[in-house]
């Protein structure tokens, strides 16, 4: 059965951010993930990890003035000793949470920009060589620009590419179910295809990105195709509740039992 991990940037917001986590471990999960934890200090995020056992499973590195618009700064061809940066607060935060990978965010730029090209592939290479100094993986996440419009890694053919060129062991691929269907489509043929090098799954019903179930997708049915393929991996829940979270979570009845809690005397 997949291991689940609620997204708190998404659920549980009912709460305040720092209160999510005892409602994720409340409602059954044992693993979390967010966008961002920049806004608070390390060591409170790794306190409520380690009080309700909870597995840190992925965040993003700082992705520049979000509130601005940027969404990431890889593939900004002046930005790059700010990314640099970045990654070392990024790094911090891996410490204190446990997490094993970490997301770049490619930021907004044309696709097609030779530029923007080569600012990309020089910040992933640099960001993983860095990250494997400290054993983490860094995954690669194509966003359809419905949600994300002009972001540069539209594509989930140019991540895999990219992977396989630099052929760096620590550098994997952020396979959203989401924004695989809208942008290509035929989601179990790549997921067969690009399994060998999937780091994270996240998922959410299409169009709407609600709970799984409530879309044109069969979300079981793809859930049950990781099983098949052997991913042992998070998936990460990055949907939007259409009502409350809790009242949400029916489709979740399947899997609640046979998640796997992180002993609080472990936890990071």
């Amino acid at each position: 059965m997949p291991r689940f991990a609620a997204n708190l940037t998404l659920m549980f917001t009912e709460r305040p951010f720092l209160e999510r986590f005892e409602a994720a471990a409340e409602a059954g999960f044992t693993a979390v993930e967010f966008l961002f934890p920049y806004e608070h200090p390390p060591g409170a995020i790794a306190e409520r990890l380690r009080t309700f056992g909870l597995t840190q499973a992925l965040f993003n590195l700082p992705p520049g003035d979000w509130a601005a618009g940027e969404r990431g700064l890889a593939a900004l061809p002046d930005r790059f000793e700010e990314l640099r940066a970045g990654v070392e607060t990024g790094l911090r935060y891996a410490k204190a949470t446990g997490v094993a990978r970490l997301h770049l965010m490619a930021g907004v730029a044309p696709a097609d920009d030779s530029q923007a090209q080569a600012a990309y592939r020089r910040a992933v290479a640099w960001t993983a060589e860095r990250l494997a100094r400290e054993a983490l993986d860094l995954v690669l996440e194509p966003i359809n620009a419905r949600n994300m419009p002009g972001y540069f890694l539209n594509d989930f053919d140019v991540a895999a590419r990219l992977i396989r060129d630099l052929g760096l062991p620590n550098l994997k691929l952020q396979f959203d179910l989401y924004h695989c269907q809208i942008l290509h489509g035929d989601v179990t043929m790549r997921l067969r295809a690009l399994m060998p090098m999937v780091g994270h799954v996240q998922t959410a019903s299409v169009p709407g990105r609600h709970e799984p179930g409530t879309g044109e997708m069969n979300d079981a049915r793809l859930f049950a195709e990781l099983d098949s393929l052997g991913y042992d991996g998070f998936v990460g829940c990055e949907y939007n509740p259409a009502g409350g979270t809790r009242e949400g979570l029916g489709w979740f009845e399947a899997y609640r039992a046979s998640q796997i809690r992180q002993p609080p005397s472990e936890a990071p």
